[in-house]
């Protein structure tokens, strides 16, 4: 596979300013906080409200706001023309091909497994940025990815995953998801450093639904809206603003400041997040296996970075 046509950066547009890892670390860390209650969240909207519903209103709240929000912010740097191809592709890849199939196949398979298939991110942007974005061959970062893998599936392995035909077809769908996100992770790379974060998360999340808006308004206007309770609704609300807008913009933020694939490994530690936040709210016991995973989890992390 060939590299990915470049982008041209001039030097003013390079990310000025420096901050430390600890820094980063704790922003990459209180985004997948956000991002791993996103699973049994999404998971209890879609028992009322079908995917493609689902979605359409959540693609209008999220694109809405971050277009607001761009409106009232200045930019020195218009976006060029030649790149417009490039950013209308992020959009098809993250509403279609992610957002959706990922409600799509988290609708058909159980909240465990979305989040398990979601851990392997990491793997799948790790080659890719050796290959399109010729980031260096880290081998303590590739030994700590598939530490913090090892780790998931150990915490996995104490329930969350069920093996059966059942899921394959919601599994085969978020695999396709996942391939999505990996692919808008680095298509996007330079477009963030030449444009920003916020910018670049508002108009491919827009592009893309304007793409998904004439389909999502038919499924819209078929559904029957007496089905949805005012839970599944803020279900809705909080993958727009959390997920979609707090998430979306901070991921393409950590990529001006953060190799890919460095940016990537975090999203091992959301089980153990998950897992957290139900014992402390909900009383949930902590497993053996938690345990052991969580602490694998932690070391793969670590491994990557020092």
């Amino acid at each position: 596979m060939s590299a990915l046509p470049s982008i041209d950066i001039k030097a003013d547009e390079i990310p000025p300013k420096t901050y430390s890892l600890g820094f980063l670390a704790a922003v990459a860390i209180g985004l997948q906080t956000v991002a791993s209650l996103c699973y049994p969240i999404a998971k209890y909207g879609l028992e009322t409200i079908e995917p493609f519903t689902f979605a359409f209103y959540r693609y209008v709240i999220s694109s809405t706001v971050l277009l607001a929000i761009v409106k009232f912010k200045k930019y020195k740097t218009p976006v060029a023309r030649k790149d417009y191809f490039r950013v209308i592709l992020i959009g098809f890849l993250i509403i279609p091909f992610n957002q959706t199939l990922f409600l799509v196949g988290q609708s058909m398979t159980a909240a465990g497994h979305g989040a398990f298939l979601f851990a392997t991110t990491p793997v799948f942007i790790f080659i890719l940025a050796l290959i399109h974005l010729k980031e260096k061959l880290v081998w303590r970062r590739a030994i700590g990815i598939t530490l913090a893998l090892a780790g998931v599936m150990t915490i996995m392995s104490s329930g969350a995953i069920e093996v059966s035909t059942h899921y394959l077809l919601g599994d085969m769908i978020i695999i396709v998801s996942v391939t999505a996100w990996a692919y808008y992770t680095i298509l996007g790379k330079d477009l963030v450093r030449k444009y920003g974060a916020l910018r670049m998360t508002a108009y491919a999340l827009s592009a893309g639904s304007a793409l998904y808006f004439p389909f999502g308004l038919y499924m819209a206007l078929k559904y029957d809206y007496s089905q949805a309770t005012l839970g599944a609704w803020g279900s809705v609300l909080y993958m727009a603003l959390g997920l979609s807008v707090f998430v979306y913009v901070l991921w393409y933020w950590l990529l001006k400041y953060m190799d890919a694939s460095r940016v990537a490994v975090y999203h091992n530690i959301q089980p153990v997040i998950a897992t957290v936040v139900a014992y402390v709210f909900l009383g949930e016991v902590l497993t053996v296996p938690f345990i052991i995973g969580g602490l694998i989890v932690l070391a793969g992390v670590i491994t990557s970075e020092v």
